[in-house]
């Protein structure tokens, strides 16, 4: 095996072996908890630019079939796993996961002590890393530079979004998915639920947005800083009123902004399938499945007419909002879970008997 470098930018160094694509590659570097699932973690598009560390020790084990993507392709920079299973036994597999980062590009790294990294990243928050090309002797200090003057991406949503509408139809309620970055079980939960989905892209005008008369709005999941989805904010204020909304990750973050709040970059982001959120007016406790790395600064809620509704329990930040005025809800976790637990998938059907209770529209194609 051949051996390969990650360097961070605070000078930390971990030596380990190159699976995957052999090119280098440079991101934010971000840990995701959680025993299973990493199908659908490398496959959300709201990781996009990250280098993703699995905490769980051996990754692979079950292999990759063609059931658990969140998107068609992975948004992910890098991988980095204690121990990549290269003979994956499940009856679904098609393929491992070497073959897979292999075919999309993407490098990871083996070997390493997952748990220091994941230790280190904790105490002093997400960092900026690179992962070397396979076999190559780097030049450290130069790589170390190279990480240290790396910018951020600000077109993370841009790069994720569809470039096309599209629709996913049903019988029931018309509902417009603006995809900032969409997992597919989102969409899949909607139909579920007989929704007539069309999907549009992020910087879709509102006025071609209730063109499509829309009995309800979701605002997608994605990657990155809410600030930096150009013209985002202002079509959502747009469209504040005009339909029942619900937003989910990324969507509740620019829901909020669209409502005068203000978001804030957390310390580690909250990234894998088990994090309790608890539903204030129930006293209800829920595992969640989350990949973020800002959240609503609940100081900046004054005057906004949002109320918090879910909180989470290992850091007290915001996990849920309502607008009763505008008639809509968000959540800043994945209640379509894909990876985790199913606990919060009942507020999709939420949404559609708040839809029904809203507006009476019956949009069908009977």
């Amino acid at each position: 095996m051949k051996k390969r470098l990650l360097i961070l930018e605070d000078g930390s160094i971990f030596e380990g072996f190159a699976f995957g694509s052999e090119e280098a590659s440079i991101g934010e570097t971000t840990f995701s908890t959680g025993m299973t699932g990493y199908q659908e973690v490398i496959s959300n598009p709201s990781a996009c630019g990250q280098i993703v560390v699995m905490t769980y020790p051996l990754i692979g084990n079950y292999g990759i079939n063609r059931d658990d993507y969140e998107s068609i392709d992975l948004a992910i920079n890098g991988l980095v796993v204690r121990e990549l299973a290269e003979e994956p036994s499940n009856f679904r597999s098609s393929m491992t996961l070497n073959e897979l980062l292999s075919i999309k590009g993407i490098p990871g790294i083996q070997g390493i002590d997952t748990r220091k990294l994941t230790r280190l990243l904790r105490e002093k928050g997400t960092l900026k890393g690179i992962l070397t090309a396979a076999g190559e002797e780097p030049n450290v200090e130069e790589k170390l530079a190279e990480v240290k003057a790396y910018t951020l991406p600000t077109d993370l949503v841009a790069q994720v979004s569809t470039k096309k509408s599209y629709p996913s139809p049903g019988r029931g309620k018309r509902v417009v998915l603006i995809d900032y970055g969409m997992k597919h079980g989102i969409l899949r939960e909607l139909n579920n639920k007989d929704c007539d989905v069309v999907v549009v892209p992020y910087n879709t005008s509102s006025k071609e947005i209730m063109a499509l008369s829309p009995d309800g709005i979701v605002l997608s999941n994605g990657p990155g800083n809410p600030e930096d989805v150009a013209g985002a904010v202002d079509i959502i204020k747009e469209l504040l009123g005009k339909a029942p909304i619900f937003g989910i990750g990324l969507g509740h973050q620019l829901f909020a902004l669209a409502c005068g709040a203000k978001t804030m970059k957390l310390k580690n982001g909250h990234n894998g399938g088990n994090h309790p959120v608890k539903e204030l007016a129930t006293g209800r406790t829920e595992l969640t499945s989350q990949c973020h790395g800002y959240a609503v600064d609940e100081a900046s809620l004054t005057g906004t007419g949002l109320e918090v509704t879910h909180i989470a329990l290992n850091d007290g930040s915001i996990e849920g909002l309502k607008n009763d005025q505008y008639k809509a809800f968000t959540v800043q976790f994945h209640p379509e879970a894909s990876p985790g637990p199913e606990d919060s998938i009942h507020l999709f059907e939420r949404f559609t008997d708040f839809i029904k209770s809203s507006n009476g529209k019956e949009h069908t194609n009977a």
